[in-house]
C-alpha cells in the first residue's frame, strides 16, 4: 500500500476547465463572427480616424498644446515647458509615429471604459443588489493578471489593435466603475436630503446634487483609468499592437537593451503628462486622490 497521496495531490482528482473555456470561447467566436467582425472594424475605423486627426497636428502644435495645457493645470509656467520638453524628447528619441498609434489605442480605449464604467458606476451607487454582485467581480478583474485578458481578446479579435483595445478597455474600466460608486455614495446625506425636500426627482437629485458633488472622485477615476491603460501598452504588443509597446518587444527579444530603453522612456513621459493634466482637473488640493492610496 502507498501513502504517496498523502504528499502528492492525486491525479484522479484533478480536473481541467481550460479546455471548456477555450473550447466555449471558440464556439462563441463561431456562432457571433458576422457581429464581431462589426466590432472588428468599427474598432479599426475609429483607431484609424484618431490617429489621422493625431497626425494632422503639427508636431511644434502638439507641443505647445502641452505647454499651454500644463501650466492652465498647475498655473505655473515650468511644469507646461517640463512637459512640452518631453514630448519633444519623444520625437528626438525618433519615435514619434509611434507615439500617436500608442496614444490612439489609449484615447480610444480610456474614452471606451468611461462610457460603459461611468453608467455602470451610477448604477451600483444606486443599487445595492448590483454592488453585491459587481464589487466581487471587480476584485476578480483586478486581481487576475493582465496577460489573461489578451487571450480571449486574441481568439475573439484574432491579433491586431482591436483586440488590444478590447482588452485594455476590460482592465482600466474598474477604477472609473468603483470611484464613480464610491463618490456618489458618499455625497453628504445632508446635501441629498436638502435636495429630496426642494422636490427634486431621482434623476434631478442624481444629475444635479450627486454627481456635480462626487465629480472630484470621478475624475480620479477617469486619473486611474488612463493610467491603468498606459500599463497596458507593452502587454498589449504581445498580440499585435503596434506602436511603443511593439518596439520594446522586439528590442526585448533581440536583447538589444539601448533600443528598448528610449520607447520605454517615452511611454514614462507620456504617462506623467497625461497623470499630472488629469491631476489638475482636480484642483489644488486634490483631496480625492488619497481614497486611492
Amino acid at each position: 500500500m502507498t501513502y504517496e497521496w498523502l504528499f502528492k495531490f492525486p491525479e484522479a482528482l484533478v480536473i481541467n476547465p481550460g479546455n471548456l473555456v477555450d473550447n466555449a470561447i471558440r464556439q462563441f467566436s463561431r456562432s457571433h463572427r458576422a457581429s464581431l467582425s462589426a466590432i472588428k472594424g468599427l474598432t479599426v475605423q475609429l483607431l484609424s480616424g484618431i490617429e489621422d486627426l493625431l497626425e494632422l497636428i503639427p508636431w511644434w502644435a502638439l507641443i505647445l498644446l502641452v505647454v499651454w495645457a500644463g501650466w492652465k493645470a498647475s498655473r505655473r509656467k515650468w511644469p507646461g515647458i517640463l512637459y512640452g520638453a518631453m514630448l519633444f524628447f519623444v520625437g528626438s528619441f525618433g519615435l514619434w509615429s509611434l507615439m500617436l498609434e500608442t496614444l490612439a489605442i489609449v484615447v480610444l480605449s480610456v474614452s471606451l471604459a468611461l462610457a460603459l464604467g461611468f453608467p455602470l458606476g451610477v448604477v451600483v451607487a444606486m443599487n445595492r443588489h448590483v454592488e453585491t454582485v459587481m464589487y466581487p467581480l471587480m476584485d476578480f478583474m483586478q486581481t487576475i493578471p493582465s496577460f489573461v485578458y489578451l487571450i480571449p481578446a486574441a481568439m475573439l479579435f484574432s491579433v491586431g489593435k482591436t483586440p488590444a483595445v478590447m482588452a485594455t478597455l476590460i482592465y482600466s474600466v474598474v477604477p472609473m466603475i468603483r470611484l464613480t460608486s464610491h463618490g456618489i455614495r458618499h455625497v453628504d446625506k445632508e446635501v441629498v436630503e436638502a435636495g429630496t425636500a426642494f422636490g427634486s426627482s431621482r434623476l434631478q437629485l442624481l444629475f444635479n446634487v450627486q454627481v456635480p458633488q462626487a465629480l472630484p472622485t470621478i475624475l480620479t477615476g477617469v486619473n486611474q483609468t488612463i493610467m491603468m491603460a498606459m500599463g497596458m501598452v507593452v502587454t498589449c504588443a504581445l498580440i499585435g499592437a503596434n506602436g511603443l509597446g511593439m518596439e520594446i518587444l522586439v528590442a526585448t527579444n533581440r536583447t538589444e537593451m539601448g533600443r528598448a530603453l528610449m520607447p520605454g522612456i517615452s511611454i514614462v513621459f507620456i504617462a506623467i503628462i497625461l497623470d499630472r493634466l488629469t491631476q489638475g482637473s482636480l484642483g489644488k488640493g486634490g483631496k480625492n486622490r488619497g481614497e486611492l492610496r
